[in-house]
């Protein structure tokens, strides 16, 4: 886990600790500020290149209710092995009496840089060096980040856990989707009014769909972010108007079909051959693709 005294040179916030002083998080601002200080100043946030590039720039931040019926739709609609928020909290948490009214899901949206969108957006077999920099080391920093906003949100009294990083995280089959996961961040940010799915299953959101998401459950009170949609499909071209479907047309690996959506078998599939393309092409472990993020009309924005 990440050290609140490891950061301490590099962030604001603990100085506040060391005043034996908690901040108080409260509020949705308190928690999206604590998100975003830890992007602007955290030394992780970086694609390690030679330039130092940052991954990620501004964060979108919404919240969902421990309580929201969707979290039994998710658990119906994916499997018994699917947690709701209670049941990740209670596995890290396994003796406090926690209910499910009293938590929040707190999830974030990571728009990618213009910079890495640009460099994809021109490719179309091969993912591009900032692509794979930003799917490894950026994500090795958003998991910073989960550990971060867990950490010191417990510290100051309202327990959290990141699902995606408990030790019993973990991929099964769905009987209905196929490989799925224990915690999914992508419909915690749903949940949370953060975007609707796409024909290729990625995330829409205001920011559009080159992101990447996290989520953290606390035992706190926040108030839900409003869903402004009902479908969820509804802010996807191809599902809306019947047009579209440039992520098909996109994705290398023949895995996304106007017929059919999301082949998952065939998209991993293309990401081991990106992976195979990253190590001998830039020596980094780790696979990138993103063709489908890229070059639609859903990159940046929502388009319906």
């Amino acid at each position: 886990m990440v050290g609140l005294a490891k950061v301490a040179q590099h962030f604001s916030l603990p100085a506040v600790w060391a005043a034996n002083t908690p901040p108080d998080y409260s509020s949705a601002a308190s928690i999206a500020a604590l998100v975003q200080d830890f992007i602007d100043h955290s030394p992780a946030n970086s694609l390690r290149n030679a330039a130092n590039e940052k991954a990620w720039d501004e964060a979108l931040v919404g919240f969902s209710r421990g309580d929201d019926p969707i979290w039994e739709l998710f658990k119906e609609k994916v499997g018994p092995f699917h947690w709701t928020p209670l049941e990740s909290f209670r596995l890290a948490f396994p003796d406090a009496a926690a209910k499910a009214d009293e938590l929040t899901v707190i999830s974030w949206i990571l728009p990618q840089r213009e910079a890495v969108k640009a460099e994809l957006r021109k490719e179309t077999t091969n993912p591009s060096e900032k692509w794979i920099r930003v799917r490894v080391y950026g994500e090795e920093f958003n998991e910073a980040l989960r550990k971060y906003v867990a950490e010191s949100l417990t510290k100051a009294g309202h327990p959290a856990v990141a699902p995606t990083l408990a030790p019993s995280f973990k991929m099964e089959r769905s009987e209905r989707y196929g490989l799925s996961s224990s915690f999914s961040e992508r419909h915690a940010a749903y949940a949370a009014g953060l975007g609707t799915f796409g024909l290729c299953d990625g995330l829409i959101t205001a920011k559009g769909k080159a992101m990447r998401c996290g989520a953290v459950v606390a035992r706190i009170h926040i108030p839900a972010t409003p869903r402004p949609y009902t479908d969820h499909h509804a802010y996807c071209l191809f599902y809306a108007k019947g047009t579209c479907g440039m992520c098909a047309k996109r994705c290398p690996g023949g895995a996304i079909t106007t017929q059919s959506g999301h082949d998952k078998n065939a998209c991993m599939k293309q990401l081991t051959v990106t992976a195979e393309y990253a190590q001998k092409q830039y020596g980094i472990k780790g696979y990138g693709c993103g063709f489908c993020q890229t070059g639609t009309p859903c990159e940046s924005r929502i388009p319906v």
